[in-house]
C-alpha cells in the first residue's frame, strides 16, 4: 500500500495550495473531496454566454459562474500576489458594489458619492464630516454616557442614522437573522468612511479575478497531483487515514472531525438561486446589495461583470445572475460564516486545544479553524507551514 506525506481532506484554496507547496519540496500527497469536483468554494460552473446552456468549454464567450458565491482576490502582499499570478494570470477587476435600497442606488464603500447621493446639498468633504459628525454626536448623546450595548448603538455612533438606516439596519438583519438590537455591538468595531470620490472597495494595492476563472487556478496548484473526489473522509476507508499518509491536512469543520465532543458550533450559511437572463446586461455591475427588507436576498451577483469590460463575453446576448439569501445552517447544507458570539468563540477555542493535541493532523481553512478568512491570507498561511 502507498505511503503519502500528506492526505489532505479538502481541495479548497487551503488545500490546493498546500498540496502544490508539498509537491514542490518532493513530497507524495493525495487530495480527497466530498463533493464532485475540485476546488472548494471557488468552483465556477461554465455557462455558454451565445445559448445560456452549460458547458465543458472555456471561450472567449464563456460566463463563469462562482457557485458558492463570489470571490475577489485582494491582497497587500505581493508574494501572494506573484504566487497566484505565477499560476495563472489575473485580470484588474475592481470591487466596486452598489448599494439599493427601495430603488435608489448607492456606491460602497461609503464615499462622496454616498454622501451626496444620500443628502444632495452634500457636495464637499468638510459638508459630510459635518453632516455625519451631527447625527453621530446625535447617537452618543442618547446613550447618557454609556458604551453601546448592541449593534444599532455602535452602528449608529460610527456613521449616524441616514446612513445606518437606508444602508446597514434591514441588510444586516437579513444577514443575520436577528434584529440589530439584538446583535453584540463587537461585530461592528468600525465602518470605512471616505471623505473621496472612489468607489473601490478595497485598499489593497492587488485584486483582479483569474482570466478563465478560479477553476484555472486550481488545476494550476494541483496539477500532477493525485486527487480523488466523491470521497467523503468520515465515510471512508481515509478515516483510519495513518495506514496511507504520514501526516493528515484536514479542512472540514473542526468539531465535526471530534464527532461534536464537545456540542456544535454555529455558522451562517446562504444560498443561491442562480438563472439565465435573456439580456446582454441585466444590473451593469457584478455586485449589487439589497438593504432593505423589501426584497429577500442581500445581494444579486452578475457573473459576467467579473470579467474585463470590453471582452467578448460582454457582447454574448445571456448574462448569468444569482440572488443571494442568508439563512440559519441546517444539517446538510454549506457552513459559511462562523457566528462571532461568546458561546461559539469560547467553544471553538476548545476544540482549537484539542486540534493542538491531535499528534500528525494540521488544520487549516475556515472552517477548521473557525475564523473567516479572505484568501490571501489564507495562502499566506501555507507558505508560513513550510517556511
Amino acid at each position: 500500500m502507498m505511503k503519502y506525506d500528506y492526505l489532505i481532506v479538502g481541495s479548497g484554496l487551503y488545500g490546493a495550495t498546500f498540496a502544490y507547496k508539498a509537491k514542490q519540496a518532493g513530497k507524495q500527497v493525495l487530495v480527497i473531496d466530498k463533493r464532485p469536483q475540485l476546488g472548494g468554494n471557488l468552483y465556477c460552473e461554465n455557462i455558454d454566454g451565445l445559448t445560456g446552456l452549460p458547458t465543458t468549454e472555456d471561450e472567449p464567450n464563456t460566463i463563469h459562474v462562482h457557485k458558492y458565491g463570489a470571490h475577489i482576490f485582494h491582497t497587500n502582499n505581493k508574494e501572494v500576489w506573484d504566487f497566484v499570478n505565477s499560476i495563472i494570470e489575473f485580470n484588474r477587476y475592481t470591487n466596486s458594489p452598489v448599494a439599493n435600497y427601495k430603488g435608489k442606488l448607492y456606491n460602497l464603500p461609503f464615499n462622496m458619492n454616498t454622501f451626496n447621493r444620500m443628502w444632495p446639498e452634500v457636495q464637499t468633504p468638510a459638508q459630510a464630516k459635518a453632516k455625519i459628525d451631527e447625527q453621530k454626536a446625535e447617537a452618543v448623546a442618547s446613550l447618557g454616557g454609556r458604551d453601546p450595548q448592541n449593534l444599532e448603538e455602535q452602528a449608529l455612533c460610527l456613521v449616524g442614522k441616514d446612513i445606518f438606516n437606508k444602508l446597514i439596519k434591514e441588510y444586516t438583519e437579513k444577514q443575520w437573522g436577528r434584529d440589530c438590537k439584538d446583535l453584540p455591538a463587537f461585530i461592528i468595531r468600525r465602518l470605512p468612511v471616505r471623505m473621496i470620490f472612489d468607489n473601490n472597495y478595497f485598499n489593497d494595492r492587488y485584486q483582479g479575478i483569474p482570466v478563465g476563472g478560479y477553476n484555472k487556478l486550481i488545476e494550476g496548484l494541483l496539477k500532477g497531483i493525485e486527487c480523488k473526489t466523491g470521497v467523503d473522509f468520515f465515510h471512508s476507508e481515509y478515516k483510519d487515514w495513518k495506514k496511507y499518509a504520514n501526516k493528515l491536512v484536514y479542512t472540514g469543520a473542526v468539531d465535526e472531525y471530534f464527532d461534536y465532543k464537545l456540542g456544535k458550533l454555529d455558522w451562517r450559511t446562504v444560498s443561491f438561486k442562480t438563472r439565465v437572463e435573456n439580456t446582454p446586461n441585466y444590473q451593469g455591475n457584478a455586485v449589487v446589495n439589497y438593504t432593505s427588507h423589501n426584497e429577500p436576498y442581500t445581494r444579486v451577483i452578475e457573473h459576467k461583470h467579473f470579467e474585463m469590460f470590453g471582452s467578448k463575453v460582454y457582447d454574448c446576448p445571456m448574462t448569468v445572475i444569482s440572488e443571494e439569501y442568508s439563512t440559519e445552517y441546517q444539517e446538510g447544507m454549506e457552513p459559511y460564516y462562523p457566528v462571532n458570539d461568546e458561546r461559539n468563540n469560547a467553544l471553538a477555542e476548545e476544540y482549537r486545544k484539542l486540534a493542538k493535541q491531535e499528534e500528525g493532523v494540521i488544520f487549516g481553512g475556515r472552517l477548521a479553524q473557525y475564523k473567516y478568512f479572505d484568501m490571501a491570507p489564507v495562502i499566506k498561511q501555507v507558505f508560513l507551514f513550510f517556511e
